[in-house]
């Protein structure tokens, strides 16, 4: 499976492995009070993960993910807590060992400092919203 660290999702991204790709579109974020399609906000690409960012403030981001076939993101902490919901697709997200299945639709709070990574089940797309209210 094609692995991608990353130390905090929205921010830095770390560890690439054997050529592999993380795409950022750009670094801004979106426009304000416009509307969109959330799910078309973001493409795949091939053998990439590519990271849209929605929000970005020193409280917290929220970012929008696709992920192609076969790419995920290896275990990881976080101090802060993230949620995640699927918006197209599905995937694997692992916490602290006990896997949960999301599809579209669906979200899950990843706690501050659980270990957890996410496994694809073909593409898929994700917010991540992370709220950062301190060292917990």
């Amino acid at each position: 499976m094609l692995k991608v660290t990353l130390q905090k999702l929205g921010n830095e991204i770390n560890n690439m492995e054997d050529n592999k790709k993380v795409k950022r579109p750009d670094d801004n974020e979106m426009e304000k009070s416009k509307s969109h399609i959330i799910v078309e906000i973001i493409e795949y690409m091939a053998n990439s993960v590519v990271i849209k960012t929605i929000i970005r403030k020193s409280t917290g981001n929220i970012s929008i993910m696709s992920f192609d076939s076969g790419e995920g993101l290896t275990e990881k902490t976080s101090p802060f807590d993230t949620f995640v919901q699927i918006i197209e697709g599905k995937a694997e997200i692992v916490i602290d060992k006990i896997s949960h299945l999301l599809e579209s639709g669906m979200g899950i709070t990843i706690p501050a400092h659980a270990l957890n990574f996410i496994k694809p089940n073909g593409r898929f797309k994700m917010i991540s919203t992370i709220i950062k209210s301190g060292y917990e």
